[in-house]
């Protein structure tokens, strides 16, 4: 499975502490969260100051680093404050350094993966990656935000357009389809060319869309939610590694679709065990035991 996207560092403040720097960045999260479902392969760009410490990490979590490209200069660097509630926050620093002048390059080996999760990069390089891939690719998609809906609509239409799956808020499903009813949007997104659309709901859970109909995933109650940065990516890494893992081909007309519902399922997962502690921080003491013992939680308290 290929992830392209940021690996970086962020500064974050929460009501429960502060960090100054600490591992970060979409394709940091996406391959971590990822890696206990299927072999990830990054394509990212850090600088000089990206520590060995944290290449130890992803290695010991079976990350393929072959595209992670060093150049001299300094990371992408974020940091931002969230609310009392946690439901908004601010961007204090947004440094992009190296990523300014990022441009994917794909291994040899990276283009015959059949699995491609895209990052939130500009469209333009999201498809310029997609077009890289070769004959065995099944699965292809990503995601987007409101900056690329606003900024880069034709550019991000005609790069979907090629995707079997669509990840976004609803916020951000909103914008792009112009409709504020969740359903209608999902209509109009599903007609831009993804045959899945799943919209994240932060606390609230997540919907997967599909032409059969669509499935509700309800949030996980955490007793304190520490740090939600890379949540959606981390939900993004169980979802895709989950069909990775299990071979699923979305394109197949015969596909299980409880397979995809697992898949949004292991996502949720992820995505909550993010949020209890800073950072990438989890996923150091993070087992598989531990996620499949969550994933039955949700059976049960969705059962009825």
């Amino acid at each position: 499975m290929v992830v392209v996207g940021s690996v970086a560092y962020d500064g974050v403040e929460t009501p429960h502490g502060k960090v100054d720097r600490m591992l970060g960045g979409a394709a940091t999260y996406i391959a971590l969260s990822a890696s206990f479902f299927t072999k990830p392969a990054i394509v990212a760009v850090v600088g000089d100051d990206f520590a060995q410490e944290d290449t130890d990490l992803l290695l010991s979590r079976g990350v393929d680093l072959e595209g992670l490209e060093r150049v001299p200069g300094k990371c992408f660097f974020w940091a931002g404050k969230y609310s009392q509630d946690m439901n908004d926050r601010e961007t204090l620093v947004t440094d992009l350094n190296v990523f300014a002048d990022f441009s994917p390059k794909l291994p040899a080996a990276y283009k015959e993966s059949p699995y491609l999760l895209l990052g939130n990069i500009q469209p333009g390089l999201q498809g310029a990656v997609r077009e890289q891939m070769g004959s065995n690719l099944r699965v292809a998609g990503g995601d987007t935000m409101n900056y690329w809906i606003t900024g880069f609509r034709d550019e991000l239409l005609k790069t979907i357009a090629g995707w079997d799956f669509l990840l976004i808020n609803d916020g951000e499903a909103r914008l792009l389809s112009g409709e504020t009813n969740l359903k209608k949007a999902a209509e109009k997104i599903l007609a831009m060319g993804p045959s899945t659309l799943v919209i994240k709901r932060g606390e609230y859970g997540a919907i997967l869309w599909r032409g059969d109909g669509h499935f509700m995933v309800p949030g996980y109650l955490l007793d304190d939610v520490f740090d939600p940065t890379g949540a959606g990516d981390c939900f993004a890494g169980g979802f895709m590694g989950y069909l990775a893992g299990q071979g699923i081909d979305l394109r197949n007309p015969s596909v299980d679709h409880n397979e995809i519902r697992r898949a949004v399922i292991y996502g949720s997962v992820m995505g909550s065990f993010c949020c209890e502690k800073f950072g990438v921080d989890r996923f150091r003491t993070l087992t598989r035991a531990e996620i499949d013992g969550r994933f039955e939680e949700f059976r049960a308290f969705t059962s009825f």
